[in-house]
């Protein structure tokens, strides 16, 4: 694709930009005194999102410089590079192609990408998990006794994990009455244990999400159910003793989510019932692909097909919009931004939305698993600091624990907040709009963040002057404000779409692969080579450093 990232910090705009910052004292208040349009013309539509970039550490010059690094970074050639199905994904030389997953049947031109024809394999893959949704759901699969499926258990860690526990949870409202689901993801195994403890075997399905079916925590956590669904129903009268009857129970009560289709059968899941994925979609983008049949099962084809056309909305958003009203590009280059130039180490994401509590632990991964990187892709070291924390919980429990940190506190954080216009449950206390009450908390939350209180408006209140100081705030804390009319299966994926952009965005001013993970490896490798100390093998032991040693013996002490 290109010789090589450019090094932002040897572009003009770099360094205009780290000048900028130098000579600019942020005054939210003073700007938009100034200039009645601020609003107006930093706030933005993507598809369904309205996006309010004003209350931003930004002036128009201030944007001018993002921009103007975004394009002597090569941003956006890299972004079509990825569109296109070149190999960005350098350290694994395979192309990057989340996008594909949503692309609708027929699109043109065809996606064919080394020979393959991308699409015809997304839409016949699609064809298939969704089919199979439809059978649970209409109560043509059935268990081994006859049973119609209530219960559906994924099993999977990671992006096979949070992804469709995020969505399931978020899209609550629109999931079929009689059904549910559950995830399992830790090895921990109080883990499986609790979720399975008050199911019925003959109504529960197992899905197990692991592409290459190996994955330590995945298949020893689907070993676990299948035991489990073993003896339960033989408790229960209704499994024979013996290898057939038992290889039936699995082949109605697992399906699999994976392409190693030898390991899958070995297991005893039939290789019909096991949905593919492929190498140029990493976990933590996959939740638009087979890793989402558990979703599609909860709220159908239709909802998942909304779902699906909420992500390409955004993408074509981001493929196609000029770069002063790209709002992924623009929310990637804030971002880096504040990393790089105003000293920011987190990023808060807050949700005025309980269905998306899970929604900032999906970002953790999708963000800094992508962007947690200190070389570039051509191996080099980075020149910038890359990937800020992201964090967050959902208003306005957030309000009454983190909060203050934000507003008062020495830490610059940047916060995004999320907002519906409807909610899904349009409750009522009296005469008390409970949503309205809710969402009076989420705009007044941004303006007292923006505009702050000053000495002299609290003196006007009569405090106390000893007391002043302490009930100043500074203000001029940096928010985004994203609101939608409702949290649709569509809206959901517009946002996950926007926040794999933004993600994109950052990686790309900062010359590294997004796309790798290599920093989860070590620790696993180790952890193999470590656990036959935990099991008396002394030469194991031995071979361990002193503190991780002791630590062992101390364990091993204690274990009953």
């Amino acid at each position: 694709m290109d010789a090589g990232p450019v090094d932002p910090t040897t572009t003009s705009a770099w360094a205009a930009l780290a000048a900028h910052r130098a000579g600019t004292t942020p005054d939210l208040r003073g700007w938009f005194a100034a200039d009645p349009q601020r609003a107006q013309r930093l706030t933005f539509d993507a598809a369904d999102l309205h996006v309010d970039l004003s209350k931003n550490l930004v002036t128009d010059e201030t944007v001018r410089l993002l921009l103007q690094l975004a394009e002597e970074t090569g941003v956006l050639a890299r972004r079509d590079a990825m569109f296109a199905g070149e190999h960005i994904n350098v350290t694994e030389d395979r192309a990057v192609l989340h996008t594909a997953l949503r692309r609708p049947a027929g699109a043109q031109p065809p996606l064919v990408v080394d020979g393959q024809d991308v699409d015809a394999d997304v839409q016949r893959e699609l064809e298939k998990f969704l089919g199979f949704a439809e059978q649970v759901r209409s109560g043509a699969w059935t268990g081994v006794t006859g049973k119609r499926i209530t219960t559906v258990v994924n099993i999977g860690i990671g992006g096979s994990d949070l992804g469709p526990v995020m969505a399931y949870e978020a899209l609550q409202p629109y999931v079929q009455q009689g059904l549910r689901c559950r995830f399992v993801s830790n090895i921990d195994p109080t883990d499986v244990a609790s979720t399975t403890a008050d199911l019925d075997p003959e109504t529960t399905l197992f899905i197990v999400a692991s592409k290459t079916f190996g994955t330590l925590e995945t298949l020893t956590n689907a070993r676990l159910a299948r035991t489990w669904l073993w003896e339960r129903l033989a408790a229960a009268g209704a499994l024979a003793d013996d290898d057939e009857a038992r290889r039936g129970a699995v082949a109605k009560h697992f399906v699999a989510v994976s392409t190693a289709l030898e390991k899958v059968e070995a297991f005893g899941i039939d290789p019909a019932n096991a949905f593919g994925f492929w190498d140029w979609v990493g976990g933590r983008y996959s939740v638009d692909s087979a890793i989402g049949t558990s979703l599609a099962v909860a709220i159908g084809a239709e909802r998942f097909r909304e779902f699906l056309a909420g992500f390409h909305a955004v993408d074509e958003h981001f493929r196609t919009a000029e770069p002063e009203r790209n709002v992924p590009l623009l929310m990637g280059l804030l971002n880096v931004y504040y990393v790089d130039h105003c000293d920011a180490h987190t990023h808060a994401v807050l949700p005025y939305s309980q269905l998306l509590h899970r929604f900032p632990a999906y970002l953790q991964q999708l963000t800094m698993e992508s962007n947690g990187k200190s070389v570039r892709y051509d191996g080099s070291p980075v020149t910038t600091g890359t990937g800020e924390v992201f964090w967050g919980e959902p208003g306005t429990n957030g309000q009454h624990a983190f909060y203050q940190l934000i507003h008062q506190g020495t830490r610059l954080v940047p916060a995004d907040f999320l907002a519906f216009a409807n909610p899904a449950h349009p409750l009522r206390d009296g005469d008390t709009d409970v949503h309205a009450l809710f969402l009076a908390n989420f705009f007044a939350q941004t303006k007292a963040l923006a505009f702050g209180k000053t000495a002299e408006e609290v003196r006007a209140e009569g405090t106390a002057e000893e007391v002043v100081p302490a009930r100043v705030f500074s203000g001029d804390r940096p928010t985004t404000s994203i609101v939608a009319p409702d949290l649709t299966p569509s809206v959901l994926g517009q946002l996950i779409a926007l926040y794999e952009h933004v993600t994109f965005v950052q990686g790309a001013v900062w010359g590294i692969d997004s796309f790798d993970q290599w920093g989860v490896e070590l620790g696993k490798k180790l952890a193999v080579e470590i656990a036959p100390a935990l099991t008396g093998d002394t030469a194991a032991l031995e071979a361990q450093d002193p503190s991780t040693a002791a630590l062992i013996r101390y364990y091993l002490e204690r274990r009953r």
